[in-house]
């Protein structure tokens, strides 16, 4: 389980808060897409999940373990139970995509294994696995700059779920991408959720894709939270809300 009490977050210099007074708990097998405006603090809750962000007052728990209280070892430990997809991939370009999978394993190794590029069989036989599970087994081998975006999201994806994390964790991961895509993506990404038992929380702008793949919805405003609920129950009404807008188009068609 995953709780977040009370949560504030105040960026130095800054005269309001980030995030204000949010109380939230998340169950394993949730599926969940965040919404919000840009600015309306999405990018920094998910990052407080994992502990790259620290809060001004309150607390994340996950598993039973405050994470404001670990040191940074022992918020590594906990990371690797925390797979991160971003909306900029986050991958070494002149790297193939079965070495940039591979780097999802870093956490559990030794720094120098990891220093000189050392893999045993299992591992490798571990990333060729999760690179086909994302449908890219015939890309392997190929440098990740030649690759297109939503065929980057996938590396990204198996490097993620490559570490066997219990969360999944994703900012923003189809922003950069068309809609076809991100549907695609969204699909993968559902998939694995299914069959890896995750609990997933994903940033989105796109409502379509939140009220179609989603278990919960949960949306921000300036901070706080506005909704939390099920996909169905988020209605114009609380779309406009949320994004201080007046059109909201929900039987759009992917093509």
């Amino acid at each position: 389980m995953l709780e977040v009490n009370n949560l504030v977050v105040r960026y130095p210099g800054s005269h309001h808060n980030a995030l204000s007074s949010i109380n939230l708990t998340f169950d394993q097998g949730d599926f969940i897409c965040v919404l919000g405006k840009s600015g309306a603090g999405k990018s920094t809750f998910i990052r407080c999940l994992n502990g790259l962000q620290l809060p001004t007052s309150g607390e994340v728990i996950w598993d039973g373990q405050t994470l404001s209280n670990r040191n940074e070892e022992q918020l590594r430990k906990i990371r690797r139970e925390m797979g991160m997809i971003f909306q900029h991939f986050n991958l070494v370009p002149r790297l193939s995509v079965l070495q940039n999978v591979l780097s999802g394993m870093f956490g559990y190794r030794s720094s120098l294994k990891n220093l000189i590029g050392w893999f045993s069989e299992e591992e490798l036989n571990q990333a060729k696995q999760m690179i086909d599970e994302v449908g890219l087994k015939d890309f392997m081998n190929r440098r990740v700059e030649h690759l297109s975006g939503g065929q980057k999201q996938r590396v990204g994806i198996a490097r993620a779920l490559v570490q066997n994390p219990r969360v999944l964790l994703g900012d923003e991961p189809v922003a950069s991408l068309d809609p076809g895509t991100s549907n695609r993506i969204f699909t993968l990404l559902k998939e694995m959720h299914n069959r890896h038992n995750l609990l997933t929380v994903i940033n989105v702008h796109d409502v379509t894709l939140a009220k179609r793949y989603a278990t919960r919805v949960i949306a921000f405003k300036d901070g706080e939270v506005i909704f939390d609920g099920k996909p169905e129950y988020f209605s114009n009404k609380e779309y406009e809300e949320t994004y201080e807008a007046t059109h909201y188009e929900p039987d759009y068609e992917f093509v």
